[in-house]
Order: structure tokens, then sequence, then C-alpha cells
């Protein structure tokens, strides 16, 4: 029988017993998670995925939801015609583009790597750096970046307005054919809303089905919750906590320079902050970080296990008013190769096997 025991004071348990404890679906009975001062006041322990919210001010209709995946498929949302929301947040690339840096208008490069949309309805604030305060809001960002799609947002409502196609489509949604940016705002949040993961064999796993996970994943969920320390950012059922820590990537110094949060905030210890992104589906959705410089996950695990010990290069000349603050929660972990290779499965656990193809809709004439 192998007994684990972690870096902090708690019981010895086997595997046996982590299966059967954390198989209960009762947080209750878990072992204690290893959990900073600083994260206990908000902290909530991960589990299933409750239905997404809606807002009261763009609550769901099947109809709206519709429209908007209609104007998310659509190229004619952009300046060129010719790239749609789904060019760089395809399906069949979990809602990615697989790309470390997305590419937008005349090819342009962008500055960060196309988030995932899996889930994105659960979140509290959008963008990596937080910038935009709801998903309405959002929505019309990449279509107006220069980069992105470059479309002026006049020229847009005129654009659907001229394509006759759409005016049942908006009848039905909206009561009238009529289109403006507040309708095409709720159309494509209320579609964004809708696409959420679909249970994985973690989800089985806590709801009683014992041999979900295999032993290797059951301490790698161990794992996440204590020596490793991941559950500090990556808590809640959504696998994120919705703040922004800076992890040492701000990539100071660099080309590839971020000051992330910082930009919206202001404030020095949010500098190189980016939000946490949720680990549901996350063996579908790479390349990883803000930066999409991590092609692997272990190259994700490892950097944490290593406590990132070189944020900033030696030869960069720093300013002490913009010097990067790394997050306190950022320790070395000394995870044995057996240990990351744990964490590494879990984390691939948190992956449904099958996500379905989804057909691209025919578009409105």
């Amino acid at each position: 029988m192998v007994l684990l025991s972690s870096f902090f004071s708690e019981p010895q348990y086997s595997i046996a017993q982590l299966r059967s404890l954390y198989s209960s679906g009762d947080s209750g009975k878990w072992p204690k998670p290893n959990v900073d001062e600083q994260v206990k006041p908000n902290f909530e322990d991960i589990g299933l995925l409750e239905e997404v919210p809606f807002p009261a001010d763009n609550p769901f209709s099947e109809r709206k939801a519709a429209l908007g995946k209609l104007l998310f498929f659509d190229p004619r949302l952009s300046g060129s015609k010719q790239i749609s929301c789904a060019s760089c947040h395809d399906p069949q690339l979990g809602f990615g583009d697989g790309k470390s840096l997305a590419h937008g208008h005349d090819r342009q490069i962008g500055k960060r790597n196309a988030m995932t949309l899996y889930n994105v309805g659960y979140y509290t604030s959008w963008m990596w750096d937080g910038r935009a305060t709801s998903l309405e809001d959002q929505v019309l960002m990449p279509i107006q970046d220069h980069v992105e799609m470059m479309m002026e947002l006049d020229m847009l409502v005129l654009q659907i307005a001229n394509i006759k196609g759409y005016q049942t489509y908006f009848h039905q949604a909206f009561g009238d054919d009529r289109v403006n940016i507040l309708r095409i705002q709720q159309a494509l949040a209320t579609y964004l809303r809708t696409i959420k993961s679909y249970p994985t064999r973690f989800d089985r796993f806590i709801t009683g089905a014992q041999e979900a996970l295999t032993d290797q994943e059951v301490l790698g969920l161990h794992l996440f919750r204590t020596k490793a320390r991941c559950i500090n950012c990556h808590n809640t059922p959504l696998f994120s906590d919705n703040q922004f820590h800076n992890d040492g990537q701000a990539l100071y110094g660099t080309r590839q320079e971020d000051l992330g949060h910082y930009h919206i905030s202001g404030k020095q210890t949010d500098i190189g902050a980016f939000r946490t992104p949720s680990l549901r589906n996350i063996a579908l959705t790479g390349p990883w970080m803000h930066h999409g410089n991590f092609p692997t996950l272990r190259d994700v695990v490892e950097l944490y296990n290593l406590g990132n010990p070189a944020p900033i290069q030696r030869s960069v000349v720093v300013d002490e008013n913009l010097r990067p603050i790394p997050s306190p929660l950022l320790q070395k972990l000394h995870l044995s190769r057996d240990e990351v290779n744990a964490v590494i499965a879990f984390m691939q656990a948190l992956s449904a096997p099958v996500q379905r193809r989804m057909n691209t809709p025919e578009l409105p004439n």
C-alpha cells in the first residue's frame, strides 16, 4: 500500500483512501487543500459547474443564440469580409486557433494568444487583461481592433442591415428586424454563453464513478489541491478564481513584453498580471499562456514546479517603477518527475474526451 504525505501537516493517505474520499463528491470530506491565507477569504473548492448565468438585461433565448451563432461565423463582420469570430475561435481547435499568437487583418500578428471560448460565460471579466467588464462589451473589441477584424461599428450595422436574409433572424430574436449595435452585442454574447464544455471524467469521478480516474490521475488530483498548489489560483468549479496574477510571464524587457492588467488598474502589483484561465478542456486548447509560448502542458507544470526562478533576464535594464512583482503564490514546488506526470494526467482528465463536430452554419444572403 502506497502512503502519500505532503510537505505540510496532513494525514497520510493511500490511493484507495483518496479514491474513496474524492469520489464521494463531498468536498467537506476531502483532504485539506493547501491554500494560502490571502486566498482563503474568497476560496471555493473545485467541483461541478452549475448552469451558466445570463444577465437580467440579456436573458437567454434560443432564437437570440441562433442569430448570435450566425454572426459568430460570418466573415462579413470584418473589414476585409474574410475574417469571422470563428477564424480565431475555431470549434475544431478548442475554440482557439492552435497558434501561439492570433493572426488578423492583412495577416497581421496579434500580441496575445487567442483564448478559448469554452465556458466564457462563467468569467467575471474578459480578455486576458480584464479590460472588458461584460461579455457584451467584449464581443465588439476584436471587431473594431485594427489588427484583428478592423470594422467600424457604424459600417458593421450597415453591412448586416443590408443582408436581407438576416431580417427574419433579427425579427425572431427581438420582435422586429431592426439592426443596431446593442442587438448584435446581445446576440453574440448569448451565443458565446452557450459554449460550455461537456462533462469530464473528473466530473463523473466526484459524482461516484470511482473508476473514472486512474490511480495516477487520482494522485494528480490530490497533488493539484495540496503539494502542487494549483488550487490557489485554479479553484472553483470553473478551475479559475477569476482573479489576476503575475506568474513571472510579463517577459519584461523583451519584444514580447506585456504588462497585462497594469494597463487597466495602473497598480504596480498588476504589472504582468493576467486573468487565471479555466483548466476545463485544457488539453484541447494549446498552446498555453497569454503569449502562447508553451507548446505542452509539461512546459506549464515545470514552470510552476521551478517557481519561475528568472522572470526577468539579467541583461535587462529595469525601470523600478515598472518592475513586475511576481505573485507570492509563486513558489518552488519540489515535485518529483512522477508527481509532475500525475498532475499533467489529472489536467488531461479535465478535458472531455469527445467533442461534437460543429458544422459551419449556412449564412444568410
